[in-house]
């Protein structure tokens, strides 16, 4: 894609950083254009020194094809019209009707109905003694034709049939109508019979109550049809895995261009959704939280509480290689327990750099390690990773008694035994200290570090005046000048021959490490220190009834003390530091995961996974369920991102527990899609990359905070 030479923003890392010596030795900078020609095409050419592949060109056409696609739909379909809430009051021993077709059979085999009144939830449906009854019937007229037609006797001409089944609802008992709360019941009722004839179409109910039960009804006469609209959600969703997965787009854009294709076919099956049901997917509560606790980490990162961390760290483990590297991620976990892992590796990120700068020790395999711990410690509670927050912000999640201290309890204790196995696994992978070393000389690693930073001074620079034209050209010489030098450094010099100088200057390097002065801001940690403690406790009180915030009105509140505390904050340059495309790829994904749920995707797979737990004996039913759950999304979370995957699970996983027939309590599917999805990870991928790659990943990650 383009900008490829100074950062890939599909793929979040720097082309240049990302050659091999042979690369890079054969790459040039060829440039074609006579001297003089000005020198602000030079730096264009140079800003989009690779051009685009056949490839890139066949995935931009495909792209170009779907928002087209979208575009045409979008613009010919209307919002679908909110349908008409019917209030109705059945009195006992009588059953009301509702003509819902008059003259004539509806020519559609599908009806679908939504119920709001004083019925019992689901796991209390085997105690009721009551119940609300409902189906549709159809009446032909006096003056049509009916035996020709159906071939019925004549002394049937005029009776009314049914044409569905009976739907029975339990409801409360006469004493709780006007007392429990409103409940919901959503059904599509299929028709017996679809042949065209002249007569009322009508909805019949009635209650078994001796007094008067209140009920809102509505019906959609056209629903969809489920199933094309389950081959059509699976593709979409597998289009974005395809996506996330190839990285030819930055996932963010994938999520959106997902959302967006999802509903352009609700538009083409004549049910788009409105602008309101689109803003009540999205799960305002999650995206809080998220941003609020990114603030908290952008101001504690101004504080130079991790460089000093850094040298704490040497100092008590003396230099030596694998307590140093366990302290780090140990610490990495206490840290990724409290803040999302990825922000605990973008901070841990530079200490580990500076620590195997100064020890002459390859950054790569100990950001491995801190990556597998930051996945450990993410998974010890509702705010240490991602997918937590979605599963902690779920209502029924909330109203199933997990909170934030009982989560932490149930999965610390199987996270102790994964500790001592996931440690005992990296020490035998690295068993050979020389596979901690470098591999390069360091001086052509300072110049790949100095080059990513002047690509991403250059590149944060705009042409829309002239200053900073002028400004993006001197850095882009000066990245040309950096470059030159790094391919004249890297001839000759071949990969398997260790340099002899790489041990020279170690001690003076270890001396002006320790000796560093770092001008650690006191006042804003112990500001820092403040506001988090204030999160962090009300995190561990929130199972109090009488405590009415939820986990982002905590972390609100925490975040304006904080900028109340830290008045002399730059608030645009801690706003910059926000990750905006991860909120936007999670807004994204709610509305994705609402327009599947509305094509009937999140249904099918929980009717699929309830197949198989009722496929075994009743006492092994919650066994085989949390196995299912456990590898299922610890294997795709594995391959593809793990957020979708727990966004579409946690649905999942509420729809099988409150199914009476199953009997399986919520908590324990949670942990197990916690344990799966936080420790999936994509930690495989990370794996199976090559260490050139796992380079580039961490010095864009790098550069990015140094700048």
């Amino acid at each position: 894609m383009y900008q490829r030479f100074i950062d890939d923003s599909s793929a979040g890392t720097s082309s240049l950083v990302a050659m091999t010596p042979d690369e890079l030795q054969s790459s040039s900078l060829k440039s074609t254009m006579p001297k003089s020609m000005c020198e602000k095409t030079s730096t264009l050419r140079f800003l989009h020194a690779k051009k685009k592949s056949g490839r890139e060109y066949t995935v931009s056409i495909i792209l170009i094809c779907i928002w087209l696609f979208c575009t045409i739909v979008l613009m010919a379909k209307q919002e679908r019209k909110v349908d008409d809430v019917h209030q109705i009051t059945l009195a006992p021993n009588e059953t009301k009707t509702q003509i819902i077709y008059k003259n004539y059979m509806p020519n559609t085999n599908k009806i679908q109905l939504i119920l709001a009144g004083a019925f019992l939830p689901d796991y209390y449906s085997t105690l009721a003694t009551h119940f609300f009854n409902i189906w549709i019937e159809f009446e032909p007229a006096e003056d049509y034709d009916m035996p020709s037609k159906l071939g019925l006797k004549l002394e049937d001409i005029h009776q009314s049939r049914n044409i569905t089944q009976v739907w029975s609802i339990p409801i409360v008992s006469e004493s709780l109508v006007e007392v429990v709360p409103e409940m919901h019941h959503n059904k599509i009722f299929k028709l017996f019979s679809n042949v065209t004839l002249h007569g009322d179409t009508r909805l019949c109910m009635n209650t078994t109550l001796s007094t008067n039960f209140p009920i809102a009804l509505t019906y959609d006469l056209f629903p969809i049809n489920t199933e094309y609209g389950i081959i059509y959600a699976a593709l979409v969703l597998i289009g974005l895995y395809i996506l996330i997965i190839t990285e030819v787009v930055h996932k963010s854009i994938a999520a959106i261009l997902a959302a967006t294709m999802s509903i352009s076919i609700l538009a083409l099956l004549d049910e788009r959704p409105t602008k309101d049901e689109l803003s009540s997917w999205v799960d305002i509560e999650t995206l809080l939280l998220l941003f609020c606790m990114m603030v908290i980490v952008g101001i504690l990162s101004e504080t130079g509480i991790f460089d000093y961390l850094a040298i704490v760290a040497y100092k008590e483990t003396k230099g030596k290689i694998w307590p140093l590297i366990n302290t780090l991620c140990f610490f990495t976990a206490i840290v990724s327990s409290i803040l999302d892992n990825v922000t605990t590796v973008l901070l841990m990120t530079p200490i580990t750099i500076r620590l195997c700068e100064v020890m002459q020790m390859n950054p790569v395999p100990t950001l491995m390690c801190i990556i597998f711990y930051a996945n450990l410690g993410g998974a010890l509670t509702l705010i240490g990773d991602p997918p937590n927050v979605i599963i902690g912000t779920n209502k029924d999640v909330i109203a199933s008694g997990i909170d934030f201290t009982t989560f932490s309890l149930h999965m610390g204790a199987g996270l102790v035994f994964i500790f001592i196995t996931v440690n005992l696994h990296l020490r035998f992978i690295f068993r050979n200290m020389q596979d901690l070393k470098f591999t390069e000389p360091p001086n052509v690693t300072e110049l790949r570090q100095e080059l990513a930073i002047w690509q991403k001074a250059a590149y944060s620079l705009s042409s829309y005046s002239k200053e900073e034209g002028v400004v993006r050209d001197k850095l882009l010489r000066k990245c040309k000048t950096i470059f030159s030098k790094l391919k004249d450094t890297l001839k000759g010099f071949k990969i398997d021959v260790l340099p002899t100088e790489r041990l020279q200057n170690y001690d003076e390097s270890i001396k002006d490490f320790l000796n560093k002065e770092n001008p650690l801001d006191k006042s804003l940690l112990w500001k820092c220190a403040i506001s988090l403690g204030f999160v962090i406790t009300l995190f561990c009180l929130h199972s109090i009834p009488q405590l009415n915030l939820s986990l982002g009105w905590i972390a609100l509140l925490g975040t304006l003390l904080l900028f109340i505390l830290a008045d002399h904050v730059d608030i645009e340059c801690i706003l910059g530091r926000i990750e905006w495309a991860t909120l936007s790829f999670f807004a994204a994904l709610f509305i994705l995961i609402g327009a599947l749920s509305e094509l009937g995707l999140i249904e099918w797979v929980g009717k699929q996974t309830e197949m198989i737990i009722m496929s075994v004996a009743k006492e092994y039913r919650l066994s085989v369920a949390i196995i299912l759950i456990l590898w299922v999304s610890t294997i795709v979370s594995s391959f593809v991102d793990n957020i979708p995957l727990t966004t579409m699970m946690i649905k999942v996983i509420t729809s099988l527990s409150q199914n009476p027939e199953l009997e399986l309590p919520l908590p324990p599917l949670v942990y197990a899609l916690a344990f799966g999805g936080c420790l999936g990870g994509k930690d495989l991928i990370h794996i199976l990359f090559s260490h050139n790659t796992i380079i580039t990943w961490i010095k864009h990650i790098f550069k990015g905070m140094e700048h």
